[in-house]
């Protein structure tokens, strides 16, 4: 049996989360192998980006090319089924002056972007190549990672560090049963790709529509070449007793929304119509001897705020700094994995505070209806934009809205249905 190939870092995946990591290990100088199952260019869904994600892009030297693939993003609308009415949040009102945009981009042409960069680095990429088995390594030793190419071959690796960017297949968050479903927020999404959606034109123009439908939400964004992605996220439980197709299960929920369907009178379907079930999880832990587990194949949670690819790409930035440091000195490197692991948990949890409350009626007549007071506003859209670190800034008056919701909400309860209808009218 042929010895298996060292390498410094072998990744495992090769979307946003993995290429990043690649690319910016081998930029050190290391030898980096990416092993990805698919191959490139292939559908994804996740194409609405946030400015945060643009000074990584910059420091992968791939602004550039993202800008001329993309339409730009100046913000989100968010519309309400139930009142009809809409509000923008435009990312230039965050204060951030540098990153006031993003874009949105066919994933497909834009994680080939990030596989080609990370060749273009260094990283030793082989696609259609999946791995099937791993023996993690400890006390010094190398890990064995067992990879099946396209042809059948068994290819066989030892790294000193293996990085998990599976997405959403989690393998070692599986393999180790470290995958935790989120019961609390246990949402399936169905989703397409369209052309002849009603376009906003104007001051509106390139933003991403949220629409908050009596069942869950949909997205509509904007892609190149008259291309719309369209898309419905609800409670597993709708999804299990659907009693229909797949595509009429999706097109009955696109009718069902008054503000959704008013824009897809003359939609045509141009894409399969694909389903993602158990859409929240997290694993128990990260890391351990020889492994750091990011992106997807770490966590996923509802991807309302679009911060997926966000999230990601910090993920595999993180990583190369956290092999930077395990590759002299392990100890250090899994002590650093384990406090970028809080670090990441803690910025999911603000934004997931959020995303719980999305269908709560107190919650949404406040987003729907933001005060600019306290810097309530500004804090809200430097969430959305992707400032998820807790800073003062954001900090303080994001703890004011809190306090709104949990006092507007406690007085709902308390209330009387006179009053409450009252109190409604007048709000």
């Amino acid at each position: 049996m042929d010895r298996p190939q060292q390498c410094d870092v072998l990744v495992i995946g090769g979307g946003p989360a993995g290429c990043t990591a690649a690319a910016l290990i081998a930029e050190q100088g290391r030898e980096v192998v990416l092993l990805e199952k698919e191959q490139h260019p292939r559908f994804h869904i996740g194409e609405s980006l946030l400015p945060r994600n643009l000074p990584i892009l910059e420091r992968l030297g791939l602004h550039h090319e993202v800008a001329a693939m993309g339409i730009v993003k100046p913000g989100a609308e968010f519309v309400s089924d139930e009142t009809g009415t809409s509000v923008a949040y435009d990312f230039a009102s965050s204060g951030d002056r540098k990153y006031g945009y993003s874009y949105q981009v066919r994933r497909a042409d834009f994680d080939l972007a990030l596989l080609n960069n990370a060749r273009r680095k260094g990283a030793c990429v082989r696609e259609h190549t999946k791995v099937t088995a791993v023996e993690l390594g400890g006390g010094g030793e190398r890990s064995q990672v067992i990879a099946i190419a396209e042809q059948g071959e068994e290819l066989r690796f030892a790294p000193r560090l293996l990085i998990d960017a599976s997405g959403r297949e989690a393998f070692l968050a599986s393999k180790l049963r470290l995958r935790r479903d989120n019961r609390r927020n246990a949402t399936a999404a169905v989703f397409g790709h369209f052309r002849n959606v009603e376009a906003h034109e104007g001051a509106l123009a390139g933003y991403i529509s949220i629409h908050l439908t009596i069942a869950g939400w949909c997205w509509i964004i904007p892609l190149p070449d008259g291309i719309t992605s369209v898309g419905f996220v609800g409670p597993s439980e709708l999804f299990k007793y659907r009693g229909a197709s797949l595509d009429d299960f999706f097109m009955h929920q696109l009718r069902s929304s008054k503000t959704v369907d008013a824009r897809m009178l003359n939609a045509e379907l141009v894409s399969p119509v694909m389903a993602a079930a158990n859409y929240s999880y997290c694993a128990a832990r990260a890391s351990g001897d020889n492994y750091f587990i990011i992106g997807d194949a770490f966590a996923f949670i509802d991807p309302v705020f679009s911060s997926g690819v966000l999230f990601a790409m910090t993920a595999g930035e993180y990583a190369a700094e956290v092999a930077a440091v395990w590759l002299r000195r392990p100890r250090a490197g899994q002590a650093l994995a384990r406090r970028v692991e809080q670090r990441l948990r803690r910025s999911m949890k603000r934004l997931s505070w959020l995303i719980y409350r999305i269908n709560h009626p107190v919650f949404r007549d406040l987003f729907m209806h933001p005060r600019d007071i306290l810097g309530i506003r500004a804090a809200i859209i430097g969430l959305l934009a992707g400032n998820l670190e807790g800073r003062w800034r954001w900090t303080g008056p994001l703890l004011a809205f809190k306090a709104i919701f949990y006092l507007k909400a406690m007085i709902a309860r308390l209330s009387p249905p006179p009053l409450r209808e009252r109190m409604d009218a007048r709000d």
